[in-house]
């Protein structure tokens, strides 16, 4: 099993290529040159569903070496699960999306509950407000996400946060419900530099996507990104979601492997090496997930 920590245990590197069984999948031996953690992925999604083990493989070829599949609801959420037991290199998450409040109850979160005590769920999420498309009313949004800061909490994990368009909302609740045992990651971070600050200020680390890449859309992250730490600092692909450039021009689906630009463009704005700068996210994702050397 992939393990850290950042992920201390390394796979034996005996030669240049690498590659992967069918089946209870196992990462097999290859040399490294450095390891990269996707820290947000959807691999339940059904564009998956036909080419999972190539896409993990790709990953691997990619110097992926670790992927966090996050739950949006009740089907997404044992669905990655599943992938998480299936695949030596994924971990899980579990939650209600904003987008799915309004069917949300006490026995979703239960179930929910239930299955984080499984070990290859290492975070609570996604979870938050998300004020855009408004597929949940916001009455609905908000009770379900501060319930879910005490479910997450209850269940020993750190948590990840889905915010857009809720015009300080989300952060307001955030720290009327904050925590000194509370720890998380802002998913696809696009805010301000208040609300950066905020997060900043909380301890929360900062995933970073594709957006980075893309040349209007991404400038203003572009500019924010060389005053995060360097330790609270994420990278993540959202697949099958927000693809970078140039691979947005090529394919339409995103996934894992591609994580790999996100974290070039990354380590090239900070002035560090693309080594150094998978080092430290390798790190900071491994610690915030709680994932240890056996």
């Amino acid at each position: 099993m992939l393990t850290g920590a950042g992920c201390f245990k390394q796979f034996s590197m005996v030669s240049e290529g690498g590659f992967y069984r069918g089946g209870t999948q196992k990462l097999e031996t290859r040399r490294e040159t450095m390891k990269i953690f996707d820290s947000h992925c959807h691999l339940d999604d059904p564009s998956f569903d036909n080419d999972l083990d190539d896409v993990i493989r790709r990953a691997h070829a990619a110097d992926v070496w670790a992927m966090m599949q996050v739950g949006i609801d009740l089907y997404t959420s044992r669905k990655g699960l599943a992938i998480a037991q299936r695949f030596d290199n994924v971990y899980a998450s579990v939650g209600l999306h904003p987008h799915g409040a309004k069917s949300g109850s006490e026995e979703t979160i239960a179930t929910l509950g239930a299955l984080a005590q499984d070990p290859r769920v290492k975070a609570w999420g996604e979870i938050g407000l998300d004020f855009n498309r408004m597929h949940s009313p916001r009455i609905d949004q908000e009770r379900w996400f501060v319930r879910q800061l005490d479910a997450g909490e209850a269940a020993g994990l750190p948590m990840i946060f889905h915010e857009r368009d809720s015009e300080g909302r989300f952060l307001q609740l955030l720290i009327s419900n904050w925590g000194p045992h509370r720890k998380g990651v802002v998913h696809c971070f696009s805010g301000t530099d208040d609300e950066l600050d905020a997060y900043l200020s909380m301890g929360l680390h900062i995933g970073i996507t594709g957006i980075l890449t893309v040349k209007t859309r991404g400038e203003t992250l572009r500019r924010m990104v060389r005053r995060i730490p360097a330790e609270l600092l994420l990278v993540e692909t959202d697949a099958p979601y927000l693809t970078p450039t140039p691979e947005r021009n090529k394919f339409r689906r995103n996934e894992p492997a591609f994580v790999r630009t996100v974290l070039f463009k990354l380590a090239e704005i900070r002035q560090v090496s693309a080594e150094e700068m998978a080092s430290a996210t390798w790190n900071n994702t491994c610690r915030l997930f709680h994932i240890t050397a056996e």
